[in-house]
């Protein structure tokens, strides 16, 4: 089965890039040759090397400590990585907030109904999630309007579809799908793509943490996701699915690739997700 192809002309930008899926998003595209600046609040400032005049080397990554519910942050990222490159080829919006203190005082707040549920938890997903991914998404579209070409892939969940844990996340993940159908709409123009991805069952840092108590036989690497997303990068037809839903093992199946493992992850659909 064919891997990742060659993106060694690819300039990426994938923000929450520092753990999880977006992680190993980076990692892949790295590996298949990218040019990929990462960003996350959780980078050393030893890490932190935008300052410092140096570019992704082909086939690396570049961390960019950057918080993205900080307007000012997230234009530096931007303007540093067109000064160096010219251009921004893919923008990966993984960076996301909300998924932590699921559990406060005791309590698993996670499940509780819409009128119990803590307000920071609103303001988590909707400011560090779909506003951030907004943001970003904003910033590249600017460059990519000007080039002409570009791919802009938004991280997304059946909770857009379906009831799933709570009602913010559900609002959450159908804001974001919402937006991707409207961002395509307005970029179709200028041969510019915008998606909603769905990963599976990702084996991150945080599921790991609680891999004794989940059946983790038809899970997913986060690296999978980069493959979804380097193949989607080249896929010739790729215009035709903007504004859509891509689910990354779906993708898998049709483009013949496979998980890091070798392994074929089952895709899941909105009745099984």
């Amino acid at each position: 089965m064919a891997q990742s192809p060659d993106l060694s002309d690819v300039v990426a930008v994938v923000t929450g890039a520092t753990r999880g899926v977006g992680k190993g998003i980076a990692q892949e595209l790295a590996d298949a040759g990218a040019r990929v600046y990462v960003t996350g609040r959780s980078v050393s400032a030893a890490d932190d090397v935008s300052l410092r005049g140096a570019n992704a080397a082909a086939g690396g990554c570049l961390p960019i400590r950057c918080d993205h519910t900080n307007d000012a942050q997230t234009q530096r990222v931007f303007d540093f990585v067109v000064d160096l490159e010219a251009r921004i080829d893919l923008l990966v919006n993984a960076a996301w907030t909300g998924y932590e203190r699921m559990i406060e005082d005791g309590q698993y707040t996670w499940a509780l109904p819409f009128w119990e549920q803590p307000m920071w938890r609103w303001d988590a997903m909707f400011d560090g999630g779909v506003r951030a991914m907004f943001a970003c998404a904003q910033q590249a579209a600017r460059r990519m309007y000007a080039q002409r070409s570009g791919l802009i892939v938004n991280l997304s969940y059946w909770a857009a579809q379906k009831y799933l844990g709570n009602a913010i996340y559900g609002a959450a993940k159908a804001a974001t799908d919402r937006l991707t159908a409207d961002m395509a709409r307005e970029l179709a123009e200028w041969n510019v793509a915008v998606v909603s991805m769905y990963p599976g069952l990702v084996r991150t840092e945080l599921v790991m943490q609680s891999a004794e108590f989940l059946d983790l036989s038809n899970s997913e690497s986060p690296q999978f996701t980069g493959r979804a997303v380097a193949h989607l990068y080249r896929d010739p037809q790729r215009q035709r699915r903007s504004g859509g839903v891509v689910v990354a093992a779906a993708y898998a199946r049709e483009k013949g690739f496979a998980d890091v493992d070798g392994r074929q992850p089952a895709p899941l659909t909105v009745d099984t997700a």
